[in-house]
């Protein structure tokens, strides 16, 4: 199959994906106000949803490296349509950590960025790699900026369940596409190397560490807001539509900043880059806590925020590809996302807990800033120079 058409496809599955777990924030307030569930329970949900998407990954990444990406990417697109089915009727905070937690981090586990690029990767020239990741990327935010209107005017024309049960109708498409992730595993040529050894090499890197750390503070970043920004806009005496409005916006613009990082990431020094978008980021978020928030100061924040949203995504898979080589590369990448998802349960968690023994999303939003900070530090000592290059200059020493 052409690596075109995988590209297509693989970009349309992170699209549908993305998309819809994007618009899981617009549902928070719904479900709160027809259970009487404060925001602790809906985001300890999603804490435990990105936890097991994430604790998760490694493992469909293992599988989708040894038999092929087709059946995993296959499998947990119907268990994430099942997912959005079962969470329209959750009566109760046990089966809607069940439901939402369990079952749709597991969906998620085996149906996003890390299987979905390694894929792609392994079907693309290393010249050619970054872009392609870099446009894959800007499909998923396309679907944040596609699908959250759709999501919203269902919501409000009907009801939350109604818009969930909608929701797993687009993503039941995800099944066929997946045909096209089937079989790449064997396009990798290059010298024999065992899941074990592979495991042990990655945890002798420092870098690779590193790495593990700074996406746990993108994930932060991303949970937190993904799923809290559109209560504090409400809060703060907005309308519901203007943060639906600001999601979207950062998804649209997104789809420049992915773009732009995967043709940076292909010219420039990732993990500089990485550290930019991580410092920048502060910056925004600084902005929309120090000033009144109105329309205009928000929609510039989500433009912001947007350009650096994803920005991380194809520069840190292009780090672990090029250090590591693409053997193991679903499989590693999914390491280190699972630092994403640790970061993605305790932003989420975290928020909802401060806002409801606080009162206020203030302590989450420096919390956020100083891991930013964090971030964009740790990211500088990476090793950049592959594994493979290291090796053969020590040989030849």
């Amino acid at each position: 199959m052409k690596p075109t058409v995988i590209l297509a496809c693989g970009a349309l599955i992170l699209c549908i994906g993305f998309g819809g777990r994007a618009g899981m924030g617009l549902y928070l307030q719904p479900m709160a106000l027809e259970y009487g569930w404060g925001r602790e329970v809906f985001s300890l949900a999603m804490a435990l949803q990105n936890l097991v998407w994430g604790a998760l990954g490694p493992f469909a990444g293992g599988i989708a490296d040894r038999y092929g990406a087709g059946r995993v990417v296959a499998i947990s697109g119907a268990l994430y349509v099942l997912g959005l089915v079962g969470m329209a009727y959750v009566p109760t905070p046990l089966l809607m950590y069940l439901d939402s937690g369990l079952l749709i981090g597991l969906a998620l586990s085996g149906s996003s960025f890390a299987i979905v690029f390694a894929v792609i990767g392994r079907v693309t020239p290393p010249e050619k790699r970054s872009t392609a990741l870099g446009i894959a990327t800007a499909a998923g935010s396309f679907g944040q900026f596609a699908l959250l209107p759709v999501t919203q005017l269902l919501i409000s024309r009907y009801d939350w369940h109604v818009a969930l049960i909608g929701t797993a109708a687009i993503t039941a498409l995800i099944i066929p596409l997946a045909v096209t992730m089937a079989g790449r595993q064997g396009a990798v040529a290059g010298p024999s190397q065992s899941v074990g050894a592979a495991l042990r090499e990655a945890a002798g890197e420092r870098g690779f560490h590193l790495l593990f750390w700074g996406y746990f503070v993108c994930g932060f970043h991303i949970a937190m807001l993904t799923v809290h920004l559109p209560a504090f806009v409400t809060d703060q005496g907005l309308k519901a539509e203007h943060g639906m409005t600001a999601l979207a916006l950062i998804g649209l613009f997104n789809i420049v900043g992915s773009l732009g990082s995967g043709w940076l990431g292909g010219r420039f020094s990732k993990k500089y880059l990485l550290s930019a978008i991580y410092t920048t980021r502060v910056a925004f978020i600084g902005m929309l806590v120090a000033f009144p928030l109105t329309p205009l100061t928000l929609y510039i924040f989500a433009a912001g925020i947007g350009l650096l949203w994803l920005g991380t995504v194809p520069l840190t898979n292009g780090l672990v590809a090029q250090i590591f080589g693409l053997r193991y590369a679903a499989m590693l990448a999914s390491i280190v996302f699972f630092g994403h998802q640790l970061g993605s349960f305790v932003g989420v968690w975290l928020a909802g807990h401060l806002y409801d023994t606080t009162g206020s999303y203030s302590g989450a939003f420096v919390v956020s800033m100083a891991l930013g900070i964090f971030a964009a530090l740790v990211n500088l000592p990476v090793n950049e120079k592959p594994l493979a290059e290291r090796r053969h200059a020590q040989a030849l020493a």
